[in-house]
């Protein structure tokens, strides 16, 4: 029997699929427990004109970290984290780290260093040198956008050559294995590119290539990382089998919420992912995309 269980802290939202909403139907499909906790409790993500909720604070954190380790109910094999909106939460995110890292010497921190997109920041600019210093080196698997691949280390991403130079120094830094969840180059705007690269065991390098859909949507990178920590689950860090049923599965559900549409307006509302429909694809991901070997 599994007794795989993941610690989840992310955003969530009452209407709508990011953070939360996006990772724990996903992973509980997939067979594994997960248990979440909400950083910030929201009506709705922030792409909408009306934004109500609360934010969780760092000694509300502790607390809940307290309450598991009296409990004795800590134990788990994976954290995973996303969107995290201040300093202070963040740094009590490594304490709760080292928390579980001390029950589990095995867990697997896969985290999805949210920070912005499209050259924007969303989050305090205090928050990079946390995730340069402290947040990659204990992260297990990184899945950050272009963007944030920038910030972390630095390096403007104008090529594959400055992608791969960019991986290799979150390498350096300590980060076991890296997927950039999504890329797209100006010599070819039409299209994207994924990126993965680990140094455990056999190290190896990976890019897949996907046809670039005429919409934006909201919530795929807290998709694609709970999806990327349950395949790799799956396959024992496979990484070439987990990037390929990641982004199948990932493609699939955008395709769904696209063609669910039948003519209507891209509205935000609309465009809300079709993640329950889209089950049977998440359970067995169509064998669409295959990863190419980079030398």
């Amino acid at each position: 029997m599994d007794t795989s269980k993941v610690l989840s802290i992310q955003s969530h939202v009452v209407s709508g699929y990011v953070g939360n909403k996006c990772a724990v139907f996903p992973i509980q499909l997939l067979g594994i427990e997960v248990d979440y906790i909400n950083s910030v409790q929201f009506t709705n993500h922030t792409g909408y004109k009306v934004v109500k909720g609360q934010v969780l604070t760092e000694k509300e954190l502790a607390d809940l970290a307290l309450g598991l380790k009296e409990n004795d109910i800590d134990t788990y094999s994976h954290l995973l984290t996303g969107y995290i909106g201040s300093p202070s939460f963040l740094k009590e995110i490594c304490n709760l780290y080292k928390q579980l890292k001390d029950k589990n010497p095995d867990l697997i921190y896969v985290c999805d260093p949210v920070m912005g997109d499209n050259g924007k920041l969303y989050v305090p600019k205090e928050l990079i040198p946390l995730y340069q210093n402290l947040i990659v080196p204990f992260a297990t698997i990184l899945t950050p956008n272009v963007f944030e691949t920038e910030i972390l280390t630095g390096i403007k991403v104008e090529t594959h050559n400055d992608i791969w130079e960019a991986i290799n120094v979150l390498h350096e830094k300590g980060c076991e294995t890296v997927c950039v969840s999504s890329a797209e180059f100006s010599i070819n705007n039409k299209k994207l590119w994924v990126f993965g690269s680990t140094r455990k065991d056999k190290p190896i390098k990976l890019q897949i290539e996907i046809d670039k859909l005429p919409a934006r949507f909201t919530g795929t990178g807290d998709l694609f990382s709970a999806l990327l920590l349950c395949f790799m689950h799956q396959t024992n860090s496979d990484l070439k089998q987990s990037l390929e049923k990641t982004v199948s599965a990932l493609q699939a559900v955008l395709r769904r919420t696209l063609d669910s549409l039948g003519g209507q307006e891209t509205t935000v509302k609309n465009m809300e992912l079709k993640l329950i429909q889209s089950k049977d694809d998440i359970l067995n991901p169509p064998a669409t995309y295959v990863a190419t070997i980079v030398e």
